[in-house]
């Protein structure tokens, strides 16, 4: 699950709601957790966050802390906790013992869990099904090294002579999980010595050279499943690996000092109750008082306004100010949280900014919530403050920068909406000089409509939010649009004017892929995936729509037939421009998942409709 970098899409914390349903998922799913234990992994008065990731895997954590638990198709139905979480509460889950350390060396490897290489007891493993989340154990210690999911049942073990794969691991002890916690966070939760967290990352950065490290990783993309099930089954029950497999000398060669220094680190992983007076130093640790969070909050407002929030922009709702503009101006390693401040709630702080005349704001009345109109920019405290320019942001634009350019080199597609001068606007393009045949973008377009305005000097002297309509600009933005008898708009609202201006304009997209480009008029159709079954009960997965994004369905169907290893077909859409490609099988998340990774097709134009599910 962890063996290879997956970016993060996004980060934010969870609402009291979703905290709620978090507690009831967890503890429907691991009935061994008492209260103690649920205020133990996720305490009552911490932020709790989500990072989602794009392969759909959500991780939860407390912020400024461990990452507890992780869903693994992000709809809550496989959630397991994470090594940090069993270190706290090492009984969360029933565990397999292994038979040694020349076991948990392939475990830690990222190889799934065998059943020769588990300890089973005279009296016999306990009863278990199919699919259930299982931890694995190092002998002579209570400190779990990996989770994941059980491939069998305990019935069809025994029948099995217990052969074969016993457990999917999901997340292991030094996983890239574990270790992006580890490189930005040093633990002081109580239930890890500091020494034995130490010990493995000052080992590894000891004897693991260059050559050792290229090795490794070139052997652990070589290792399969089958290699690892050819080698622990074919060990001897008493000693379950003497010879390593062939395929894997040159790596354990290697590696020999570090896996056993790591897993006698492992082995040595000590559990303690006393946690209460660790989680206290963390929490004083992040600790502001009243009048700090009112400064920071007032400072990170400010540095938002001058950065990120645009004109353009507005209105913006509340929580996206303070997620994605106020949230993000913060220092680094300070926690804002707006309870802790004076105001205890956001639409009270975002009002008494309103009051001092730095914003404007209003009350939605339908979503109940207080929306950003407008910024004061000659504002005193605006003016007077000076901006900072932090050298993590331009790190970290530059990283975006890297990573949008690989991501478009990769998926090659790019839609872009653009609009066509109309005969209601184009009295305003041929008044300012500009060309009525060209294609604009939205804010291009907007730009003519402002720069009609400033030649015009239609600003309303008594309020400059408003442009006063002259019969040229009341023509293009209303002519038509008005019932007979009702009289005409004399103004409007800056915010309003350039959705209004572009709405009269004609619709058209572009849609690029690599060096092909495609200019089509209208609104952009979206993929169709259909599941339907056909006779004897079978189903199929339909998809069409797919010219739209410039992908060819021959050379799709194709891909498909290779990928789920089922047969595939085209046909032509009846009545249609364009083909239909048919899957055999119910495949409907699975194709909309490889359009996205393989193809690039943005999530909102995929739709989906399984008519097999009542």
């Amino acid at each position: 699950m962890f063996k290879k970098a997956v970016e993060a899409k996004s980060h934010q914390r969870l609402s009291g709601a979703d905290r709620k349903k978090l507690k009831r998922t967890v503890k429907d799913r691991f009935p061994r957790a008492s209260d103690a234990d649920m205020d133990n992994l996720l305490p009552p008065k911490a932020e709790i966050t989500v990072s989602k990731f794009q392969n759909r895997v959500h991780v939860f954590g407390v912020e400024g802390g461990f990452p507890m638990f992780f869903d693994v198709d992000g709809r809550g139905n496989e959630i397991f906790p994470t090594v940090f979480a069993l270190w706290k509460v090492p009984e969360l889950l029933p565990s397999f013992m292994l038979k040694g350390g020349e076991v948990s060396r392939f475990v830690i490897g990222g190889a799934d869990l065998m059943f020769p290489g588990i300890n089973i007891p005279a009296e016999g493993l306990p009863s278990f099904s199919s699919g259930e989340p299982w931890a694995v154990k190092v002998p002579g210690n209570p400190a779990p090294i990996a989770v994941g999911s059980t491939t069998m049942s305990s019935t069809d073990a025994v029948k099995a002579g217990f052969r074969g794969k016993a457990l999917r691991i999901t997340h292991y002890y030094r996983d890239l999980l574990w270790e992006s916690v580890e490189g930005h966070y040093v633990p002081n939760a109580g239930f890890l010595e500091d020494a034995v967290f130490e010990d493995p990352a000052s080992t590894l950065s000891v004897h693991s050279s260059d050559e050792c490290q290229a090795t490794r990783d070139a052997s652990y993309e070589q290792q399969n499943e089958v290699e690892s099930k050819e080698i622990l089954e074919s060990a001897d029950m008493n000693d379950v690996i003497s010879e390593p497999h062939p395929s894997l000398i040159a790596e354990l060669d290697c590696k020999n000092d570090i896996v056993e220094q790591v897993t006698a680190d492992a082995s040595n992983l000590n559990v303690t109750d006393n946690v209460a007076a660790d989680e206290s130093t963390t929490e004083e640790q992040y600790t502001l008082s009243t009048a700090d969070v009112d400064a920071y909050l007032d400072k990170c407002l400010l540095q938002a306004l001058h950065t990120t929030v645009k004109d353009k922009d507005l209105p913006m709702p509340g929580s996206t100010l303070w997620s994605n503009h106020v949230l993000p101006c913060r220092p680094s390693g300070i926690m804002l949280d707006i309870k802790k401040s004076s105001h205890k709630k956001l639409s009270k702080w975002l009002q008494s900014k309103s009051s001092a005349a730095l914003i404007s704001v209003k009350e939605d009345k339908y979503k109940k919530e207080t929306v950003l109109v407008s910024v004061n920019r000659s504002h005193p405290d605006f003016l007077s403050f000076k901006p900072e320019k932090r050298q993590e942001q331009k790190i970290d634009q530059a990283a975006d920068q890297a990573t949008t350019s690989e991501s478009r080199l990769k998926k090659m597609l790019e839609v872009v909406d653009i609009y066509k001068p109309s005969v209601h606007v184009n009295p305003i393009f041929a008044s300012v000089g500009a060309d009525t045949g060209k294609l604009y973008s939205a804010s291009e377009a907007s730009d003519i409509v402002f720069k009609y305005i400033e030649k015009e000097n239609l600003v309303k002297p008594t309020n400059k939010a408003f442009v006063v309509l002259d019969p040229t600009l009341c023509d293009a933005l209303f002519k038509g649009t008005i019932k007979k008898g009702s009289t005409y708009p004399t103004e409007i609202h800056k915010k309003d004017l350039g959705l209004t201006f572009v709405s009269r304009m004609q619709a058209h997209y572009v849609v690029t892929r690599g060096s092909e480009s495609v200019v089509r008029k209208g609104s952009l159709k979206t993929i169709q995936i259909v599941t339907e079954r056909r006779q004897g009960n079978k189903k199929v997965t339909k998809v069409s729509g797919v010219e739209t994004f410039l992908m060819d369905a021959e050379a799709l169907a194709s891909e498909l037939q290779k990928k789920f290893a089922c047969s595939t077909s085209v046909q032509e859409l009846p009545g249609k421009k364009g083909h239909e490609v048919l899957i055999q099988g119910g495949v409907i998340d699975d194709v909309a998942r490889h359009l996205v990774e393989q193809y690039g097709v943005p999530k909102r134009y995929i739709e989906v409709l399984d008519k097999t599910k009542k």
